[in-house]
């Protein structure tokens, strides 16, 4: 725990001795915006505004790599301190626009203090210094791969690569610098600029055209094959695949511009600059849809036993969430229904449409199911927190086939025509910005031309399943035994 002042020193071990880590301010404290399920993550007092980070890989992903985070921000309150997240890596150095700073790590916050505080409305730049463990055991961040490393920051890991602000309610734009010994590739999140060679190593720069939520960042390094083509109206697709993989995936690779064509029908226009499927040879038991370079498990295709239909209906899940999610944002945790709802919308619509099941189909099996996953994790929109050290239990099925749900109740009480509108609204008026779910539920009401608030709020808030509009037989099955808390 590096603690550069004898103030700061102070002021920790004060704080600690006393028990009082969460006190109020002058006691050294990790802080949050009030996420209610990640009460922790974010920070207040500034709105970032673009990420440059820079990581050096010898080669060896059980080692720490080196990097370097530059913070470009605005600040909207007076801050003496500025807090970043940041946990599982060791801080060199600390500057604050251009000067040293004094700092401490304390709990999975950065606490900085510059040599004098910094008024509200100021441009800030923040420099650290430090070092990333991809050996650190912890659920997120450094994904070790087979020959290399990918990321998984879903949902509050990015802190545990990079220091940040952690929270998808501030977005920002991404730059990344990846140094390598030169026989490997280096792929992350938006377009390739340079590549340059000095020596054993060579050093890739991305950058990203839009801006992107901590959690959806992405870095891959490894033995890699970069497939490119091209998608609707020539956007670039590049899919990153183990290189011994490359002939063996392209049926699948191939199926992209198709998945992109059939979502742009569905909702409009693919909102950012290039696209593709990054394979990671690692044990994940998730995909995840990581900005513009979607994370597969690699046995997701290899898997004897997946028919391909559900292979590209998965496909198609993270696709979606570009438009829902990527570029329209949740402003909080508890806004997840709109992300994964909407995916698993269009995850099972993509099925339909290619003849295999049907969407009311699998809504009647939800709605069977809905008072039981209700119970288990709370309704929609109102998730229960996920259990302590296992952030990733908040992925329940409420959350996926229970909030399509949702979608299907609205669709059966609007019409498809003005569901179709709604949808292409929601990710038009709000492309590339964070928006929740009383932003969707006002945008729903003005296209149905009548207040939807009471019938939205039973199915999006309420412990026990609404009727169905339309299917007057469909029936919950309560759980059995008591609700979970």
């Amino acid at each position: 725990m590096p603690l550069t002042s004898p103030r700061l020193r102070a002021a920790l071990v004060a704080t600690a001795s006393a028990g009082l880590i969460a006190a109020a301010a002058p006691s050294l404290q990790p802080l949050g915006i009030g996420d209610p399920l990640f009460p922790h993550l974010g920070n207040p007092g500034y709105d970032v505004l673009a990420y440059d980070i820079a990581f050096t890989y010898t080669g060896d992903n059980r080692k720490p790599l080196d990097a370097f985070t530059k913070i470009d921000a605005r600040t909207t309150d007076r801050l003496e301190r500025i807090n970043l997240d940041f946990a599982h890596g060791t801080v060199k150095a600390v500057r604050v626009d251009g000067r040293p700073a004094d700092f401490a790590l304390v709990d999975e916050d950065l606490v900085i203090e510059p040599d004098r505080a910094v008024e509200a409305g100021k441009r800030l730049s923040i420099a650290v210094t430090h070092t990333s463990d991809p050996a650190a055991k912890a659920a997120g961040g450094w994904l070790r791969t087979s020959d290399g490393l990918a990321m998984a920051n879903q949902a509050d890991a990015a802190h545990r690569v990079f220091p940040c602000n952690d929270h998808p309610a501030d977005k920002a734009y991404f730059t990344f610098r990846v140094t390598t010994p030169k026989d490997l590739v280096a792929v992350a999140n938006g377009r390739a600029v340079a590549r340059t060679v000095e020596g054993p190593s060579a050093t890739w720069l991305y950058r990203g055209a839009h801006p992107m939520a901590t959690e959806l960042a992405q870095v891959s390094i490894g033995r890699s094959a970069v497939v490119r083509r091209a998608g609707p109206r020539g956007i670039p697709l590049r899919d990153v695949v183990p290189a011994a993989d490359r002939k063996r995936m392209e049926p699948w690779l191939k199926k992209t511009p198709g998945h992109m064509e059939w979502m742009e029908r569905k909702v409009g226009r693919y909102p950012f600059a290039t696209y593709g499927l990054l394979i990671a040879d690692a044990a994940t038991g998730f995909e995840l849809e990581t900005q513009t370079l979607s994370l597969f498990e690699r046995r997701l295709f290899t898997h004897p036993d997946l028919p391909a239909w559900y292979v590209e209906s998965i496909m198609v899940h993270e696709l979606a969430h570009h438009w829902f999610g990527n570029s329209v944002t949740p402003r909080a945790w508890s806004d997840l229904w709109l992300n994964e709802g909407h995916a698993t919308w269009y995850e099972a619509q993509y099925a339909e449409d290619t003849g295999h099941g049907t969407l009311v189909r699998r809504m009647r099996d939800a709605y069977t199911a809905s008072d039981r996953w209700r119970a288990a994790g709370g309704p929609p929109a109102a998730p229960r927190p996920p259990a302590p050290g296992q952030k990733i239990s908040l992925f329940r099925p409420v959350v996926y086939d229970g909030s399509a749900l949702v979608l299907y109740a609205l669709r059966q009480e609007i019409g498809s025509a003005a569901f179709e509108r709604l949808q292409r609204r929601w990710v038009t008026e709000n492309a590339h910005s964070t928006a929740g779910t009383a932003d969707f539920v006002r945008l729903a009401s003005d296209v149905a031309g009548r207040d939807l608030t009471g019938f939205m709020r039973g199915w999006l808030y309420d412990e026990e399943t609404p009727a169905m509009p339309g299917h007057p037989d469909w029936r919950s099955k309560a759980p059995s035994s008591t609700k979970a808390g």
